[in-house]
């Protein structure tokens, strides 16, 4: 389809298309879309040009406007009443003593809805809790329960390597991460070590993982031709400084991390370094 408009609601969220209805578009101008939830405010995040698009919600809807300043104005006063809404949202639950975390609040653009999001351990009961926003919001209410990654992302942080989570800044979506990224890798496996601030495996394991495996993939198959040995974190092994054990393994640059006796780290070649025996 042509004409189509890459829009999206939040820093990192996920992108939504929309005909561009003609309008010259700009890389982060605000418009104003009809979505599912009412009419929003929204920024431009692909201009329009062909886009390949199953319509299995139905045909894809225009965007209405670009965003005046008139809109821009009632987009601060909604988040105004969301940090409001937030409040009162926070002492119905202690009130009614729910046990649930009332993550971040948001009102629809036209104000038509507020949606709560929260965590929680299970399943909560929160009908009493509805009803009483809904007597004193008077418009729909509805209360989404999230995961512990979607929590990571809505509250933002600051992740093991010093820099803001990458789920809250770039990521629009949550792929998948195994257990066996890290052990191509040749990471340590501890827990504390490849796990985020969300207590899930770390997002980042999948930037370098296809690298890494094009690379193992390439030893493996010099090994059928000359067999070699096959490093692995917590093997005990041989050097010119004496017995260690290695901690890291670097396949690119073909390199051990060895621990030695003394608590003392080394780097070596894998040339430099035999097995134990």
């Amino acid at each position: 389809m042509t004409g189509i408009a890459g829009v999206r609601f939040k820093q990192a969220g996920k992108i939504y298309y929309f005909q561009a209805n003609g309008l010259e578009l700009l890389d982060g101008d605000g418009v104003i879309v009809e979505t599912s939830r009412g009419v929003e405010y929204g920024y431009v995040a692909s201009l329009p040009g062909d886009v390949e698009i199953k319509e299995e919600n139905g045909p894809i809807k225009p965007i209405i406007r670009k965003a005046t300043l008139r809109d821009e104005a009632q987009l601060e006063r909604n988040k105004e009443r969301e940090a409001s809404a937030f409040d009162i949202c926070l002492k119905k639950i202690e009130h009614l003593q729910i046990p649930m975390k009332l993550l971040r609040t948001e009102y629809t653009f036209d104000r038509s809805k507020i949606v709560f999001f929260f965590t929680a351990e299970g399943r909560v009961d929160f009908r009493e809790l509805v009803k009483e926003l809904a007597a004193v919001f008077h418009t729909r209410i509805e209360l989404r329960q999230v995961g512990v990654r979607d929590e990571a992302k809505q509250l933002n942080g600051i992740g093991s390597c010093g820099r803001p989570l990458c789920c809250a800044t770039f990521l629009s979506d949550f792929a998948p991460v195994s257990i066996k990224m890290a052990k191509n890798q040749g990471l340590s496996l501890n827990p504390t070590k490849i796990s985020g601030v969300c207590g899930r495996l770390l997002c980042c394991l999948r930037y370098e993982n296809d690298n890494y495996q094009g690379e193992n993939s390439k030893r493996k198959k010099k090994s059928k031709q000359a067999p070699q040995k096959n490093f692995r974190v917590g093997m005990k092994v041989m050097t010119e400084d004496g017995a260690g054990q290695i901690v890291y393994v670097n396949s690119q640059k073909h390199t051990v991390k060895v621990q030695l006796e003394g608590a003392q780290t080394k780097i070596f070649n894998w040339d430099d370094v035999g097995e134990e025996s």
